[in-house]
């Protein structure tokens, strides 16, 4: 009985001969663990597939290179692995992105209109809140976000992106009564 090592070495050395149907064998040996492997650390279904089919295109352009065919699976899974990792760290870009947003006010003798005195009190009493609630405003009312899409970009359920989201506008009302409107 043969082993998947072998089966591997052998339909990779098959593909590299130029047999293309050895190459649908491979991916229908794979593709679904591939997803599986993606999923697991990523937790999302079509990232997942999106990563695994990134990954096919790599596998293939990359195969000729391959020095120890019967290795295809570990070889295979390292780069459904980076390439998870890759989308992973560009996630947590965004995120930090996201949440080191901050307005500055700048302290100037300008004089403004009542209407943007008030704006800048208000952002400046958003930058008070805590980098979580500040975040679900900013996401909220600035960006147009929808309660659903906060909880998916910020991997947060959605009843915890609604509790941000009145805990903030509760600490807002708070910090705006009891502000001294003076500069």
């Amino acid at each position: 009985m043969k082993t998947d090592y072998s089966i591997d070495e052998k339909l990779v050395n098959a593909y590299k001969a130029g047999d293309k149907n050895a190459l649908a064998i491979l991916v229908k040996r794979w593709h679904k663990l591939f997803c599986n492997k993606a999923y697991w650390l990523v937790k999302d279904k079509d990232v997942a597939k999106d990563i695994a089919q990134d990954s096919w295109t790599l596998i293939i352009a990359k195969i000729e290179t391959l020095k120890e065919p019967n290795r295809f699976k570990y070889w295979a899974y390292r780069i459904v692995c980076n390439k998870s990792a890759d989308w992973l760290r560009l996630q947590a870009k965004r995120r930090n992105d996201i949440i080191s947003y901050d307005v500055e006010i700048k302290d100037d003798n300008t004089q403004y209109s009542e209407n943007e005195l008030l704006k800048r009190r208000l952002i400046k009493s958003i930058n008070e809140l805590p980098a979580n609630q500040k975040t679900v405003i900013r996401l909220f009312y600035l960006e147009s976000y929808s309660v659903k899409q906060m909880s998916d970009l910020l991997e947060i359920s959605e009843g915890t992106a609604k509790s941000r989201l009145f805990h903030a506008r509760e600490k807002l009302k708070t910090i705006l009564k009891h502000r001294n409107y003076e500069n």
